[in-house]
């Protein structure tokens, strides 16, 4: 198949992108690239297939240059992963939200229309449960208060699919991801962000005191998911890709210091602002329609990232 990949040199695009090209489909990567954090990684990421793959600098937003895109490719499925991600970045920078998660969603929809294409599956996110007090997090519950705008950005990507699937027979699956972690992962994520700072003898500030649990989820099987509904989008729906076990974040922070054989200075920090105590991912209907279920452990998985950040850093940058 060709398929176009929107935010493609991301953390999850770029592994969905080797995954895809590695079963023999062709790949056109769009992303622009920005500076939310340092575009470095991002060009490192697409290093690894740069040779193998259509790739254009462009916004999602900027209808005539996706316009262009559209235009020169015939696509037989669009996955899109281009956002802006970061819930308490959307406190601060709440426009650029707008502009990338909800008017550059829109834009792809209208130009699939445009286009004839009939199948997109899309990135959704836990953070559409909000203040859901009921666990686990089924996609049956209602989800209508986001308690950020990044995830009020993200509902509304799902209200559209459900509209362009009624209107005009989009095949739609989104997929509300959990806590994603792994190789190549963002550095303004707890797993990055902690190990450069244990390598670093610095402190990290450690919110509503170590208490929160989160269904870490890690790339390889986040990936896993990604392709099955690429390869399986059929009507309109949506999935929890997130581990059915929580782990709380002090345990996770024990895991980074065993495996670095280092102990953290914490700095003890109440719950922030948009940010949620628990969440726990219900994953039956993923695993009813999609036959999905993560393999890899919270303890496996942060030993496989830091091996990757060691080999990473050392290559890049001296600690």
């Amino acid at each position: 198949m060709k398929i176009l990949v929107t935010g493609g040199a991301g953390f999850i695009g770029s592994h969905v992108v080797q995954a895809l090209l590695e079963r023999g489909d062709e790949v056109v990567i769009i992303d622009d690239m920005n500076s939310y954090y340092n575009p470095q990684l991002k060009r490192d990421r697409v290093e690894q297939f740069k040779n193998r793959v259509t790739f254009y600098k462009i916004s999602i937003w900027d209808y005539n240059a996706m316009k262009t895109v559209f235009q020169m490719h015939t696509f037989d499925k669009i996955c899109h992963l281009a956002a802006q991600a970061g819930v308490r970045h959307s406190l601060e920078n709440p426009f650029i939200y707008n502009k990338v998660n909800v008017l550059g969603t829109l834009n792809i929809l209208e130009l699939m229309k445009e286009f004839g294409l009939k199948d997109i599956v899309y990135a959704s996110s836990s953070s559409v449960y909000g203040g859901n007090e009921k666990t686990p997090f089924a996609v049956e519950d209602t989800v209508d208060k986001p308690i950020s705008l990044y995830a009020a950005t993200k509902r509304v990507n799902e209200l559209y699919a459900y509209t362009y699937h009624h209107l005009y027979g989009f095949n739609c699956y989104g997929l509300r991801f959990f806590t994603v972690y792994g190789p190549w992962g963002r550095p303004d994520m707890a797993l990055f962000k902690f190990t450069k700072a244990l390598l670093n003898n610095q402190p990290i500030d450690v919110y509503n005191e170590g208490k929160m649990k989160r269904s870490f989820t890690y790339i390889t099987d986040i990936v896993a998911g990604i392709i099955m509904s690429l390869d399986n989008v059929k009507g309109n729906d949506v999935f929890n890709l997130g581990s059915p076990k929580t782990v709380e974040l002090n345990y996770f922070i024990e895991c980074i210091e065993k495996e670095l054989g280092k102990t953290f200075v914490k700095n003890m920090m109440p719950l922030q602002q948009g940010d949620v105590p628990t969440t726990f991912a219900d994953i039956a209907h993923t695993q009813d329609v999609l036959g999905w279920e993560p393999k890899v452990g919270i303890e496996q998985g942060i030993k496989e990232f830091i091996m990757w950040y060691k080999e990473y850093m050392g290559i890049k940058y001296e600690n």
